[in-house]
């Protein structure tokens, strides 16, 4: 393989590159209230962990904080607009929910709601959590999850900055270049 020719990147798009995964939308509940945000800043921190950059001006920080759980919900890109339109609006304005025609399903261990739209959800109580002046990181543990059958690789959406998406394609085996004892079941 060729050596690839570079040119430089302003570090602070280096995120348009590095995103860590598919946009997913956090639902979070407490004391009746109920909410959803658009979340692309996430990171998988072991099988069952999840961490979460919530920022503290967003309502659902705050519903996270003191219901301790959420659902991370995995949206597929027939959603993409209501995606951007969640993340476009506030809480405060009203139930997204009702605004965007999403079915609120019950969880089984945890009090947010499931959306019901998309391809899986995870629910997951606080682990622990880094709260910093800077850094709002929430360590989630996944306590049940649930996926559709099908199709198993869903076309996921990935932010990649300045209003752009690129959508999941086709996926790719190299199973058997792995030891077995590598790889995770």
């Amino acid at each position: 393989m060729p050596t690839r020719r570079k040119q430089a990147l302003p570090v602070d798009r280096a995120r348009t590159l590095l995103e860590p995964g598919p946009v997913v939308l956090l639902s979070t509940a407490h004391r009746g209230e109920r909410g959803i945000m658009t979340l692309g800043w996430h990171m998988m921190l072991g099988y069952d962990l999840i961490g979460t950059y919530l920022w503290q001006a967003n309502r659902s920080h705050a519903l996270a904080k003191r219901s301790r759980e959420c659902v991370i919900n995995l949206p597929t890109d027939d959603l993409l607009d209501t995606v951007v339109g969640i993340g476009n609006c506030s809480g405060r304005d009203g139930d997204k929910f009702e605004r965007f025609g999403l079915t609120a399903l019950d969880a089984d261990e945890v009090d947010a709601p499931l959306i019901g739209e998309c391809h899986a959800n995870f629910e997951c109580r606080l682990h622990e959590t880094r709260i910093t002046a800077d850094y709002p990181l929430f360590v989630w543990r996944i306590v049940r999850a649930h996926v559709a059958p099908r199709p198993r690789w869903p076309r996921t959406v990935h932010y990649r900055g300045d209003g752009r998406f690129m959508i999941a394609g086709p996926t790719r085996s190299r199973r058997a270049l792995f030891r077995p004892d590598m790889l995770d079941q």
